[in-house]
């Protein structure tokens, strides 16, 4: 056979049947097991996840790439070039102190960066559907109105009346104070603002951080900038402003570095701390939300009317434990029965299901042959009195079915039409004896119908036996299409 040509051969192929997974000689423990996923793999928003959900960050980290870099190459300088000069020349301290606050930017930085702000999860589907009704009902939402209900709740706190907005996105009213994050793409508590600095949002779970972090960094901006003035002014009183740069071209670095950086982290801190004292966010300030409008006094329900008491809160109060269970499992499906093998490949369990589903469907077809047999199925039709059995051409009940060959099955056209007692009495003997499982014995067997003479008183009850025994799949085959014939009429 030429290669590539369709022989007898190709007509076939089949495919081969594994068999692997229903052996029953198969060990269990052999067996592949389906790891259990995490919510963090399936997490809804746009975060970047490591170490197997424990450091969570937005998916835009460049520029947090970036502030580390600044931070560990300025400091790395600082430490590299200026500081044995100044411990020598000055006091070994300071060395000292520029670790402490190095480490402690670092350790503010990396806890803002990498934990969660404060995500509020996102209704499931049954919450959604069951928050949608609550919406209509609560606003009388009728079937043909144009404009959608409103999408708001007042709620009073301290005296002053909130509104909740509804988020499309999560699909839940936020709470007092949060705010759905574009970049993140999450409703976030208590949000302050999306920082691209830190990586990640700034909300209530690390704005504390956040806030000891860009105050300590100002704090490390300023301790650098100033003692590397100080190593420059120091080295140009013994060999000259000129010499002095020269020597020490990373001092000069450090001071265009720190001198361009300092004004802006000194300023967002001062920022921040107005804020902490007044206990706002970031996101209120901007859209003053508690300012006087048109001259309706318009007070921030969440101070407490203390600098004090509003810096403590913030700073020193209890951290609320995430509400999204990143690290947890997601709860599998309800796990279906599997029908027992048996030793059986799945393929030949199908495929016994199956032929037992057809058995299934020939009895009840065949029950419901009988049914209809038992019944005029047109009414219109007159029904054969016992005189017309006997009329010459037509076949009657009474008379032998000599003509009625073995394996031959009746055409439905010849079927007359059995409505009469004569007829029930003649079919329901033959259900009995066929239930009852009685058969004949050799001697009694009857000889082929052609065999047996027309008068003869036994062919009638003979054939019929052989019908019932022989002939069941002939018989099913043609009641079946006699009741569709019928039926069609």
């Amino acid at each position: 056979m030429p290669p590539g040509g369709g022989g007898p051969m190709k007509d076939c192929e089949y495919s081969q049947i594994s068999t692997h997974s229903s052996s029953p000689m198969e060990s269990p423990h052999k067996k592949k097991k389906i790891a259990a996923r995490r919510k963090w793999e399936v997490f809804p928003g746009r975060n970047k996840f490591f170490c197997n959900g424990r450091i969570m960050m937005a998916r835009q980290t460049g520029v947090f790439y970036l502030t580390l870099i600044l931070i560990l190459v300025t400091s790395g300088l600082f430490f590299a070039f200026d500081c044995p000069y100044l411990a020598v020349n000055i006091t070994p301290a300071i060395p000292v102190v520029g670790g402490i606050l190095f480490f402690f930017v670092m350790g503010t930085l990396l806890r803002t960066s990498f934990s969660d702000p404060g995500v509020l999860p996102r209704a499931t589907p049954d919450e959604a559907a069951d928050l949608e009704r609550q919406i209509d009902i609560a606003n009388g939402t009728s079937s043909g109105g144009y404009r959608p209900p409103p999408r708001t709740k007042e709620v009073i706190i301290n005296g002053q009346t909130v509104k909740l907005k509804y988020c499309f996105t999560c699909k839940i009213f936020r709470p007092p104070r949060a705010s759905h994050c574009s970049l993140c793409d999450n409703c976030v508590e208590r949000f302050d603002h999306h920082c691209p600095w830190v990586g990640n949002c700034v909300g209530k779970r690390n704005y504390r951080f956040f806030y000891m972090f860009i105050l300590s960094l100002s704090f490390l901006t300023v301790f650098i900038f100033a003692f590397v003035i100080t190593h420059v002014i120091l080295r140009s009183q013994q060999t000259g402003f000129l010499n002095a740069l020269k020597d020490s071209p990373a001092s000069v670095l450090e001071a265009v570095v720190c001198f361009f950086s300092v004004w802006s982290i000194v300023g967002l801190s001062g920022f921040h701390t107005y804020l902490i004292s007044s206990n706002q966010t970031t996101n209120e300030d901007i859209k003053g939300s508690w300012s006087n409008k048109r001259g309706k006094e318009n007070y921030n329900p969440y101070s407490y009317g203390n600098i004090f008491t509003n810096c403590c809160v913030a700073l020193c109060g209890p951290i609320s434990p995430s509400l999204i269970d990143r690290r947890g499992y997601i709860q599998p499906d309800t796990p279906q029965p599997a029908a027992p093998s048996n030793g059986i490949t799945m393929y030949g369990a199908t495929q016994s299901q199956s032929d037992m589903c057809d058995q299934d469907q020939c009895i009840q077809s065949t029950k419901f042959v009988l049914q209809a047999a038992a019944t005029p199925l047109l009414q219109s039709e007159p029904s054969l009195t016992s005189e017309e059995l006997h009329m010459p051409g037509k076949p009657g009940l009474g008379t032998p079915c000599a003509s009625l060959t073995l394996g031959q099955p009746t055409p439905p056209s010849s079927m007359p039409n059995l409505a009469t007692e004569a007829t029930l009495s003649d079919i329901m003997p033959l259900k009995d004896e066929h239930g009852a499982h009685q058969f004949l014995t050799p001697d009694e067997a009857p000889s082929p119908p052609r065999m047996l003479g027309a008068g003869s008183p036994l062919a009638h009850s003979r054939t019929m036996h052989m019908l019932g025994l022989a002939s069941q799949d002939s018989l099913h085959e043609d009641s079946v299409r006699g009741l569709v014939k019928l039926s069609s009429v």
